[in-house]
């Protein structure tokens, strides 16, 4: 199995950056074979579970997996015949979370594909545990929740920025998250796994943008009572009825970033964007006019001429930021997992600073926790904080781009 990224130009993926970090700087990296004698002789001694780092917020997290189907329109990789189907997480702030099993980061099934793939011979077993807890009652408060969509990024899966959609929930977001199905590892209650399509047709940001927009369609259904799992099997306590299908942002993390824009270009429904080092390839050449903030490490403004014509096309509230050190998978979980992988394979400190650049872990945690939560409070729930006004002393990494 290999992934295939949407634009040859710009639009890597995972499975290529872990193989080229693994093998890049000769004389320094650890071979790719000693690095899984090291896993496996570690397995052996003593089992090596990854974690993620908790939410800050106040509530416990809960969440539910939904099996979706289109039926208006075929699947753009499987063909006519083949309605598109998609697997999809609710995440939101629950109570009674007591004994309720925490969810996996990823199913066994489809991690499994995903680490046979990038080569790394993990059993998928010691995958991290998310902080949310499966089918647990939805927290009441009295108001109905405000809603983000998030889309993951090439070759990748809905569980790739779970740091950053688990903080939000606990902080009283309903996250909506979705497998861009033959673009990611994605496993159906059937025990069908799908994987990145490895001959075309390739799904591209329009594609991802088209996924979003019936996800949308599925938040208004939730916020109706209505339960879109294909089996029907049961929602959590208080979810149908909860969200607000008036107060709703997007996000995503490279190709998922571009696609986050194009959504918000076809949809009014999304009221605030956040791009995460989006490549924004095709061109974008249409104006904006609602708030978009865009977190950049490698795709920049002055890397990217696609990335600075979109800056120009922004009309309403925008805000560029970038943290120093961080490169394409900063922002994001592999910020705490791969230093982690990489203590377990024996790799160097410069083989996981290839991979994720050279700012400190949990300072990357930290920013990819508190900026998101405060665009999305500004402009969805109109909560001013100081955070978004310019450099904090609290982060003094964190550049403002003008």
């Amino acid at each position: 199995m290999t992934t295939t990224p949407a634009s040859p130009r710009t639009d890597l993926t995972r499975r290529r950056m872990l193989t080229a970090a693994l093998a890049a700087s000769v004389g320094a990296a650890v071979p790719i074979s000693a690095a899984r004698q090291a896993w496996a002789a570690s397995a052996a001694t003593g089992p090596v579970q990854l974690t993620l780092p908790a939410p800050t917020g106040p509530h416990p997290v809960g969440t539910v997996p939904l099996h979706l189907v289109d039926t208006s329109r075929p699947d753009p990789v499987a063909g006519p015949g083949h309605p598109r189907e998609l697997m999809a997480s609710v995440w939101y702030p629950a109570c009674k979370t007591k004994d309720l099993p925490r969810a996996p980061w990823v199913t066994q099934g489809a991690l499994r594909a995903f680490l046979t793939d990038v080569g790394f011979p993990l059993d998928p077993a010691l995958g991290p545990l998310t902080a949310a807890h499966v089918g647990a009652p939805v927290h009441q408060t009295g108001h109905r929740l405000p809603v983000l969509v998030y889309s993951h990024g090439a070759g990748s899966h809905r569980g790739d920025h779970t740091i950053m959609v688990q903080e939000l929930a606990s902080h009283g977001y309903a996250v909506l998250t979705v497998d861009h199905t033959y673009d990611a590892f994605s496993e159906f209650p059937d025990g069908r796994l799908t994987v990145p399509a490895v001959v075309p047709p390739f799904l591209g940001p329009r594609d991802f943008a088209t996924d979003l927009r019936f996800v949308l369609d599925v938040v208004e259904g939730l916020a109706g009572g209505h339960n879109p799992d294909v089996e029907g099997r049961p929602l959590p306590q208080g979810l149908p009825g909860a969200l607000d299908p008036r107060c709703i942002g997007a996000f995503g993390w490279s190709k998922g970033g571009t696609a986050t824009a194009l959504t918000m270009l076809a949809d009014q429904r999304v009221g605030a964007g956040l791009s995460i080092d989006g490549p924004m390839q095709p061109t974008i050449s249409t104006d904006l006019d609602r708030p978009f903030m865009m977190m950049t490490a490698s795709f920049t403004r002055a890397a990217m001429p696609d990335v600075a014509e979109f800056w120009t096309h922004l009309r309403g509230w925008r805000l560029n930021i970038q943290a120093d050190g961080a490169i394409h998978k900063t922002y994001g979980d592999d910020a705490t997992l791969i230093p982690q992988a990489g203590k377990v394979l024996g790799m160097t400190n410069q083989q996981i600073q290839d991979m994720i650049g050279t700012l400190d872990p949990a300072r990357g945690v930290r920013i990819q926790q508190a900026y998101p939560l405060a665009f999305f409070d500004l402009h969805l729930r109109h909560r001013r904080g100081h955070l978004l006004d310019g450099p904090s002393a609290a982060f003094p990494e964190v550049k403002f781009i003008p």
